[in-house]
Formats: C-alpha cells, structure tokens, sequence
C-alpha cells in the first residue's frame, strides 16, 4: 500500500554542468481524482490543495545546470497554461503507477506543439515501454545518469533513453531539493528523504526492485541542511519523511535522531514528523522513545493481512509470529498515532479473510486503515510469479482508465479464491470499518492509549494547520460530515474528557474521515456493479498473458 512516496535526493556535493541556458518546465501530473490518497476534504479545512509535494522533480530540478531556468506546475494543485508551455524549451514529467494516464496525456500535448519531453519516476522506471512516445526517457535514479542527458541535450540530441545502474547512486552526493519552486500554501504537508530501500522481501513490492535491499542514507549533515533550508523559506508544520522504511537501516536511523532532537529543540519545533516504518518498530523501545522525542508523531505501517500463513507466504516475515494489535499499541504508548495498510486478494487466503481483518482493525484500534484489493505492481516478485503461472492479465501494467487505484480498479490477475468471494469480503471490510459508529469506537479508544505528554499543544506560528482554531475546524468539520455527526461530536467531546492533549490528533484523524467516509461509500458502489456483473453473467474475464519462464532477476542482496 504505497502513498504518494517518490525517489528523491538531498544535499551534497555534486556540481551543476555547465551548460547553455534551457527554459525546462516541470509538470507533476495528476494522479486519479478517485483515490483513498488524496484526502482532499481534509485539505480543504486548511486552505490547502493537495496532501504531498512532487518531491522526484524538485530533487531533479536540484541536478540541472544552474544556467538553466526551472519552473514547476503541479497539475493536482493548478492548472497547466499554454503560457507556461510556451515559455519552456523542455519539459520534464513522470511519477507513480496512477499518474500514469495523466503523464501519456502530457507527452501527447507537448509532442503535439513540438515541445520535447522527458520522463521518468517510478512508472517509468517500472514500465518504461508504456512512455515510447516521449522523446526521452531517463530509468531508474537519476543522479548517475543526468549528466549523460544533459551533454546529450547540448549536443542538440532530442531523442534517447538513458538508464541507470541499478542501486549504484551515492546518496549522499546529491544537492538540496529545490524546495524554492514550491507554493508551501498549497501542501498539507512538505517531504524529505533519509533512506532509499527496504531489507525485507515481500513480495508484492516493488520498492526493493527500484532501490534495493541495502537501504542507503544521507549524512546527518545533509538531513540537516534539507530541513534547515525549509526552516529558512518560512516553512513551518507538519513534515513527512517519506522513506518507504524508515528503519531498514536501524543502526542509520539511530545514529541519527539524537542529532534531530537537538536541531529541532534549538528551532524551537518547527516542524512535526511522520514517516513509514515496518511493523518491528515496536520490538525497539529505544527506538521508539528516540522517534517522540525527535516530534514525531505518526507512522504509517504495512499491515497487510491478519492470516500469519498469508504473511509467510508473501514473505512479511517480520509480521508474523506477533500480536500485530500489541504491536500497535505499544507505539501509542510511545505516543504516535497509526496509519496502517492492509490487502484482500492473497492466494493463501483460506475462506472468508472478511470478520479476521476487521477484528483485527478493531483490536489494533486504527482509525484509518488503508484497504486495498491486491494489484500485481510491475516489476515485482508477484508479478513475475503470476507470469510464470500463466495468471496476469494482458494489460496488468496499464493504469485502468477512469479508475483511482487499487481499491476501484479490482485485481489484475487471475484469482484462486473466487473473485466473488474477494470481493465480497472487501466489501463487507470496507462497509464494517468506515460506518460512523466503528470509526470513533476506534478514535475514543486511541486516545486513552495515546502518551501525548511532553507534546506541544499549540502549533508553531505560520503551520498552515493553524489557520483554523481546533474548535473551528471541529465545527466546519461536523458542518461537512455527511453522516453520524452526533456520533462524532460524542467522540470529540469523550477524547476532550480522555485525553485532552490527544485531541489534535483526534480531529485530524476525524477530518480524513470526510474523505475516506464517502470514498469508502463511493468504493462499494463499483464493487457492488462488479459483484453483480459476475453474479448476473456480465463479467467477461480479461485476456491473460501466456505462461512464461523468464530469467530470475536477482534482489539487491
């Protein structure tokens, strides 16, 4: 269950090329409109636009030659002007599986004006034939490789491909994202990066197949100077290290947070952070001390299933053999807040998975849980084992059109428990979880868990969380819900009695509701038509890839 968490960079010592002037417009496409992701109810309460900033193109834009003029527009936050295309002399674009369609729509209107595009991002690098038409496409990282396209740019080169050793890039080598090009006022919240990879093996991921195994990290002093440089634009609240693990490398992480602690207390906390870490976070008291102290205050963790044979056989190791609930809860005791990611469609999946995950969900008390039909991501250890067995479906690497992500757009591949039957439980997960009355069980008794001492209770002045008072935005917040309101409104006022320093958080867990409520509603509906599409004869399964027998491709070790 991936967010919105792109390859980055972050402060070093590379040297821009010198190279001619180049007016290079980056456009970060938009993702689908429908899509658990995009939580833009809950931006709306704060003026904001859009969640996440496209962090991949400003990393990118940090790489050019000084002597080259960077504009960005971020098509989930603006609109694109003939004015802006005119302007530039290239354009880069690229990002994730459900930017896809919005990306293939950018390189048809710049090839359509004569206006040279490249591409890259994780798609690309993923699925790099889906994007033949633009006129260049960089694979993989691309500190190593923007050289090799810069000179050939100067050479008066307009078409190439240019692809990257796997895993090769030398993290700490890398400049400063231009956090200049961005609107701050447009972001509920801006990220950094420590660490690319992850050391375990699920198999249904595909961040070790684009960054490997050895998680590779930024010198402190490069961290450092990131977050200062926000610090120094006037950036003030809620940042998100997006790491996809952000303790894969333990010993790293560490070793590094004592060094946070001190920079963000002599700031006078300017900054609160989250990150996603692996489910073992909670075995590290240590650890977990270190992560409040440092003003953390959520982490998002990959659930994934309650079934430890489903576990095991996906190769989630490190989440089984555990009570996953006292897991959860001893990183509230450690005063963060989860988010967590779980996925119904697995082949180990004995019967109904449907009363086993929302008991879980309950038990572990997560308010917001991220459920999600399995969907083979290109370039995985799923998908390549589904290709062996003769089960993907032929366009399994193409974002469904009119589709916002896993959750609507179904499996893509061919199921051993009866697709029915998957759905089913989906949809009965989804209508369990999200009703009112199971939602703020969960937020009231997270709140009496949650060690919230020690935590400001005012927001640092210029936090664009604080344009509106916790009182306001509980009161547009009630004005908005489209059901349960008293129900909420007794959660609020329990959380008030429980926990008062809690209910900060509790009203923006509340405030996502106003998203993943109606998102939940609107994803049972295009269920239920594929429910009775297959129940009533309509369902028509779709082409398979034949059988094969590909090379094995080795995991960075």
């Amino acid at each position: 269950m991936e967010q919105q968490r792109q390859e980055s960079a972050g402060g070093g010592t590379v040297s821009p090329l010198r190279s001619n002037s180049c007016n290079v417009l980056m456009i970060y496409p938009r993702f689908m409109a429908d899509s658990f992701w995009n939580f833009s109810e809950a931006c709306e309460l704060v003026g904001a636009r859009y969640p996440a900033i496209p962090l991949g193109l400003i990393t990118v834009a940090a790489l050019l030659p000084k002597s080259w003029n960077v504009r960005l527009v971020n098509r989930n936050t603006e609109e694109l002007a003939e004015a802006d295309l005119a302007w530039a002399d290239m354009v880069m674009t690229g990002g994730m599986l459900f930017q896809q369609s919005d990306t293939l729509e950018l390189i048809d209107m710049c090839r359509a004006r004569g206006l040279p595009v490249v591409v890259g991002g994780p798609d690309v690098s993923s699925s790099a034939h889906r994007y033949a038409t633009a006129n260049f496409r960089v694979v993989g990282e691309a500190e190593d490789i923007i050289r090799d396209f810069i000179a050939a740019w100067d050479k008066g080169e307009r078409e190439g491909i240019f692809e990257a050793v796997k895993f090769q890039v030398d993290v700490t080598k890398t400049p400063i994202p231009r956090f200049d090009l961005l609107k701050f006022e447009q972001y509920l919240y801006i990220g950094v990066q420590f660490s690319r990879g992850c050391p375990f093996t699920c198999e249904f991921c595909d961040i070790i197949e684009l960054y490997g195994r050895s998680p590779r990290t930024k010198s402190h002093a490069q961290m450092l100077a990131e977050l200062e440089t926000l610090y120094k634009l006037g950036y003030r609240g809620h940042v998100d290290f997006v790491d996809d693990n952000l303790i894969g490398n333990k010993k790293a992480i560490k070793a590094f947070l004592p060094t946070l602690e001190t920079w963000i207390k002599d700031h006078d906390y300017p900054f609160e952070f989250t990150t996603e870490a692996s489910l073992n976070l909670a075995d590290d008291g240590e650890l977990l001390a270190m992560l409040k102290r440092s003003n953390f205050f959520a982490i998002f963790v990959g659930i994934e299933s309650p079934d430890e044979e489903t576990l095991n056989a996906m190769r989630k190791k490190q989440n089984a053999r555990r009570s996953i609930a006292d897991s959860v809860h001893k990183i509230y005791q450690a005063g963060m807040s989860v988010t967590a990611g779980f996925i119904v469609g697995f082949d180990t999946e004995k019967g109904s998975i449907a009363q086993p995950m929302i008991d879980l969900i309950e038990e572990s008390n997560i308010p917001i849980a991220m459920v999600g039909l399995l969907y083979a991501l290109p370039n995985t250890q799923l998908t390549r084992r589904l290709a062996r067995e003769g089960r993907l479906h032929v366009d399994h690497d193409a974002a469904p059109a009119g589709k916002g992500d896993q959750c609507t757009a179904g499996v893509n591949y061919e199921t051993k428990r009866s697709r029915l039957e998957i759905l089913r439980d989906y949809r009965k997960i989804l209508d369990k979880i999200y009703d009112p009355e199971a939602f703020c069980g969960r937020l009231e008794r997270l709140a009496a868990m949650l060690d919230c001492s020690g935590r400001r209770k005012e927001l640092p002045e210029g936090d664009i969380r604080g344009r509106v008072s916790t009182i306001k935005l509980v009161h547009d917040l009630m004005t908005r819900l489209p059901e349960g309101r008293e129900r909420f409104w007794k959660a609020f006022t329990n959380c008030m009695s429980i926990n008062p320093n809690s209910v900060r958080g509790i009203v923006t867990l509340m405030a996502f509701y106003l998203h993943v409520g109606p998102y939940s509603r609107y994803v049972m509906k295009q269920i239920d038509r594929q429910i009775e599409d297959i129940e009533q004869g309509r369902f028509v399964p779709p082409k398979l890839l034949p059988a094969v027998a590909p090379e094995p491709v080795a995991v960075n070790a």
